[in-house]
């Protein structure tokens, strides 16, 4: 198999993603199986080529699932902690804006 691109990946389904990630797992241990039996260098060469099509694969799956959970979780009260902008502890323990400046009523 040829390197996949990520631009290339963006477009397909996550069922499309899923099939492609089991067909290049597979022959990555096809490829393992050779290295063992003292394949070509050839095929020793594209084990590397192969995991990172693997990882390439995975991680615009993970960004396609991430950009679903957004999605569905726009405007919501509450988001899943993953969702939520990282910061640092204190800015995010810190008040916000309108409640450092609340006043009791007399």
């Amino acid at each position: 198999m040829v390197r996949v691109k990520a631009y290339e990946l963006r477009s397909k389904t996550s069922k499309e993603l899923q099939k492609e990630l089991d067909e290049m797992k597979h022959e990555l241990a096809q490829l393992r199986v050779a290295k063992v039996s003292g394949g070509a260098a050839s095929k020793l060469a594209k084990i590397k080529v192969v995991r990172k099509s693997i990882a390439r694969i995975l991680t615009v799956y993970n960004q396609k699932q991430k950009a679903e959970a957004r999605k569905q979780y726009k405007g919501k009260k509450y988001q899943p902690l993953d969702l939520r902008p990282k910061r640092t502890r204190a800015i995010r323990r810190a008040l916000k804006t309108e409640q450092k400046f609340m006043k009791t009523p007399k």
